[in-house]
């Protein structure tokens, strides 16, 4: 478990919440729009944090529409662990 990592995501809501909201599926940034309650346009910022730091994984980055997203190892560690 990367502690360091755990606490880069806690300190931000939208971070834990789009982390809560992706859970052990996959999903389109519409979806976690929808279940995180954050604005679409605000999803995809923390997308590319998140996966910037090795959270989530995009499994379809070259398509245009409909990005699938899910929890790398990492970001299961960090679901398990989060507050």
């Amino acid at each position: 478990m990367d502690d360091e990592l755990l606490k880069y995501v806690n300190r931000s809501s939208y971070r834990v919440r789009v982390v809560k909201s992706i859970g052990g599926s996959v999903k389109i940034p519409k979806q976690i729009a929808g279940d995180s309650g954050i604005l679409p346009n605000h999803i995809s910022n923390v997308l590319r944090d998140l996966r910037d730091n090795g959270v989530v994984e995009c499994l379809n980055p070259n398509s245009k529409k409909g990005r699938l997203y899910r929890l790398s190892s990492k970001g299961l560690d960090i679901l398990d662990n989060i507050e």
